[in-house]
């Protein structure tokens, strides 16, 4: 395991997370999904390193998202468990999701997930979503997680201790041809004529 010093993976978390509130992308009551490879943070092949001391400094820094944003959070699990996603009971009755049995464990589902199931209150796993926004954390692709139309997001920072992190955002799809309009303030002035 490559020697990255837990206050390194801290500080790029939370470089992150203040960068999305800046952002002001999030909207309350949004979900954003997070698929993480603990393995891949600390210097390690995806899925051969789980460490529950990363994913415990990753998840505190996840909550100050939630809390910041208002967003709902949901954890990617790995493939072991089909990237099943967990979420809160809320969140399962709010979007209507299709709830599967199983309990994310480091080796079949991965430590981020499975330390964010033993501390969500009302943990359940769900088999998927259609998140408003995401972050990849060492390329475990969340794609199948998110909404049509996903916009990449590019933030200063790019990494998690040793692990690549992507981040995206969802729009709604652009429909009709040249004459559609797109924005809000261009028919308005269109209207008012």
């Amino acid at each position: 395991m490559a020697n990255i010093p837990l206050e390194d993976i801290q500080n790029d978390v939370d470089t992150i997370v203040s960068e999305w509130i800046d952002l002001g992308l999030l909207k309350r009551g949004e979900l954003f999904v997070i698929g993480c490879s603990t393995s891949e943070v600390a210097g390690e092949r995806i899925g051969t390193s789980g460490n529950k001391q990363i994913a415990k400094e990753l998840f505190t820094s996840f909550r100050k998202l939630e809390e910041k944003t208002g967003v709902s959070l949901a954890f990617q699990c790995c493939e072991h468990l089909n990237r099943a996603l967990v979420v809160s009971e809320d969140v399962l009755e709010r979007f209507r999701l299709t709830e599967v049995s199983a309990i994310p464990v480091p080796g079949a589902g991965g430590s981020m997930a499975a330390y964010a199931f033993q501390q969500m209150q009302d943990a359940v796993l769900v088999e998927s979503i259609q998140a408003h926004a995401g972050m990849d954390i060492g390329d475990t692709f969340i794609g199948m997680h998110l909404k049509p139309v996903v916009v990449p997001i590019r933030l200063r920072q790019k990494n998690i201790g040793a692990a690549h992190v992507t981040f995206a955002r969802t729009r709604p799809k652009l429909i009709g041809g040249e004459r559609a309009v797109y924005s809000k303030d261009q028919a308005k002035s269109m209207l008012c004529d």
